[in-house]
């Protein structure tokens, strides 16, 4: 395997943020507008403080149904501290903490802020660039 694969190569760097205060039927609207699976939530300098996620969401939905009340901001309902990646870090060392992790995606944090998202999507874009092994012959 590569060891020159950095994570910077292959994380998204568009991503869908929103600050602790959003209410998490906004979130839920914005998952399903956007086609995504979770939010990056971050603070007013861009520094994360958790992630909310589908899984997130629905198990809200599902307690929030014993008492037809569904409502609050995103940070009581996410999951911190998120599990987080380097931009340098090797991305065969991300790929080996996924495989151990609940996780399908961790945040890219450099210098404390929020730079980038790294999913198991993005390790199996860089799989199938042919770049994970090095060539033979």
């Amino acid at each position: 395997m590569s060891a020159s694969l950095r994570v910077r190569d292959y994380m998204t760097t568009d991503l869908v943020t929103v600050p602790p205060q959003t209410d998490i039927t906004y979130v839920v609207q914005m998952l399903i507008a956007n086609d995504i699976s979770g939010v990056l939530v971050v603070d007013d300098s861009e520094v994360l403080v958790g992630i909310l996620t589908e899984r997130d969401c629905i198990a809200t939905a599902s307690s929030a149904g014993y008492y037809d009340e569904l409502g609050g901001p995103a940070s009581n309902f996410m999951t911190a501290p998120a599990e987080t990646a380097s931009p340098d870090e090797n991305l065969v060392d991300v790929a080996i903490r996924m495989t151990d992790s609940p996780y399908r995606r961790f945040p890219v944090v450099e210098d404390g802020k929020l730079v980038g998202l790294i999913s198991r999507r993005d390790v199996l874009r860089a799989l199938g660039s042919g770049s994970w092994f090095p060539k033979n012959g």
